[in-house]
């Protein structure tokens, strides 16, 4: 018993553990040296006399700087920027070897100056505080990453978070936003104006084509109406035509003998005084008795 506690006591001695938390890498240095073995999230037993474990973070680290930025036109801005960034789990090794644990000061530090200091210089200082804010800051990102990526850390944003420029800058461009302003908003009514008046034609010349398409019925009105009724009396023309060339057809001498007698028989027996005239030359022989009688007594009443 006392052997085995004194194994137990003798290996504690050269054997240790590290625990590799979440979001980190572990690299470990024997001896002095760097092992390419990176180590990953859990617990690593390692000899404590001859072994250091160090813990490199592979989140994104969020790193504010305040720097001095000239312009193009040489003008110094006061800038407030956060640089976030990480280390990619599979060069912690090579960047412990290459760089050491300080990393950040002797390397990112450096090159974000350098390279922030280089762009800025190409833009003029109202840029900062404008629309250009965005690309400045792209260029940078960029071209950090283009110096840092060998080393396995990437840059994940730069943000220009606070750009104090000089008071009489400031208020001239303020003065020129507002200018600018003015301008679209002048610019906004006057294309208000262009759409309305645009309008105003448009349903000026609707109004026109329903004046023009509403005279335009009314006269293909007129002439349906005109025509109509011309054909209706060509129609009652021929139907009359007609008419009178059925009535002639039918008529006949003997027929129009018997109206005749007709008509001066009911002539005849009008109890008033008459002169009876036969211009049409239609014998009246078959007169009844009284109607002769009464032409004589008229004949010599009238003498």
């Amino acid at each position: 018993m006392r052997k085995f506690l004194l194994a137990i006591f003798t290996l504690s001695l050269f054997t240790s553990c590290v625990t590799i938390n979440q979001g980190m890498v572990g690299v470990k240095r024997q001896r002095g040296v760097i092992d390419p073995e990176v180590l990953y999230e859990g617990r690593v037993s390692i000899n404590p006399f001859n072994t250091v474990v160090f813990k490199i973070p592979t989140q994104i680290v969020n790193q504010r700087v305040e720097l001095p930025l000239p312009s193009k036109e040489g003008l110094t801005i006061q800038s407030e920027i956060s640089i976030q960034y990480h280390v990619k789990a599979a060069s912690a090794a090579e960047l412990l070897k290459e760089v050491g644990l300080g990393y950040q000061n002797q390397l990112i530090l450096p090159v974000f100056r350098s390279t922030t200091s280089d762009v800025s210089a190409r833009y003029f200082a109202k840029d900062m505080h404008s629309g250009q804010r965005a690309n400045i800051e792209s260029e940078i990102k960029t071209r950090m990453n283009e110096i840092l990526e060998k080393y396995g850390i990437t840059i994940d944003n730069v943000l220009l978070k606070s750009i104090k420029l000089p008071a009489g800058l400031t208020r001239a461009i303020e003065e020129k936003l507002e200018a600018e302003q003015e301008a679209q908003r002048m610019q906004f009514v006057k294309q208000q104006q262009e759409a309305d008046a645009e309008r105003r034609i448009i349903e000026a010349k609707g109004e026109r084509e329903v004046v023009i398409l509403e005279a335009e019925a009314e006269k293909k009105t007129l002439e349906l109406r005109a025509e109509a009724q011309a054909n209706a009396t060509r129609m009652q023309a021929e139907a009359d035509a007609k008419a009178n060339q059925l009535i002639g057809q039918s008529l006949s001498e003997e027929l129009l003998k018997y109206r005749a007698i007709e008509a001066f028989t009911k002539l005849a027996s009008s109890p008033n005084t008459k002169l009876m005239i036969n211009p049409t030359g239609i014998p009246l022989w078959g007169l009844p008795q009284d109607f002769m009688n009464i032409s004589q007594t008229t004949v010599k009443k009238n003498q």
